[in-house]
């Protein structure tokens, strides 16, 4: 009879086998290997992507705050010169100096009028002079009250005087003038 010697069949099956099986094994650890390198190689890429990203920002951060910074200077610079411009404009509106109330005062004064005396106390003026007629001395009072910037005109005297051998009308005038804010008295300071 013939005898079959099976087992180096499958002895060599056996090692197909193996090496089968420990080449799929070495595969698929390469092939995870690969695919793990590969997703630690892109998120590495994302994360330094991201810091830069980070760094980039920051820097626009620090250069919009040193605007801003300087925004807020020029704003205080501006608020400053506002305040300033609104005290010069109501200088402006309230100027009533000495000068300007002479020059209005005179431009009121009619030929044949002459004033000998003026006297101011917080708005209140008090005017003295001579005119050739009484119709002279009531052109001015018209004059005056005319004017936008004096008020409450009244005649306090009007007599007859002599100078140089000539009549004349004596008269004092009294009148307020206008926007000049009265000064108000000191208050003592309580101990």
């Amino acid at each position: 009879m013939i005898k079959i010697n099976l087992l180096p069949v499958r002895a060599s099956k056996k090692k197909e086998t193996n090496r089968q099986q420990i080449s799929i094994l070495i595969i698929s650890v390469v092939g995870v290997l690969l695919v793990g390198l590969s997703l630690y190689s892109l998120t590495i890429a994302k994360i330094s992507a991201t810091k830069e990203e980070v760094s980039k920002s920051e820097q626009e951060a620090q250069q919009l705050k040193s605007k801003i910074g300087q925004i807020d200077n020029i704003k205080k610079l501006q608020a400053e010169v506002k305040k300033k411009l609104d005290v010069l404009g109501q200088l402006r509106k309230e100027k009533s100096g000495p000068a300007s109330r002479l020059a209005k005062l005179s431009d009121a004064v009619p030929e044949k009028l002459w004033l000998t005396k003026y006297t101011e106390n917080a708005g209140n003026v008090s005017i003295s002079g001579f005119a050739v007629s009484e119709d002279l001395i009531a052109e001015f009072m018209r004059n005056l009250q005319a004017s936008t910037d004096f008020t409450n005109v009244e005649l306090q005297v009007s007599e007859q005087a002599e100078i140089s051998g000539t009549k004349v009308k004596k008269f004092d005038i009294t009148f307020v003038v206008k926007g000049l804010k009265k000064e108000e008295p000191v208050k003592p300071v309580k101990k």
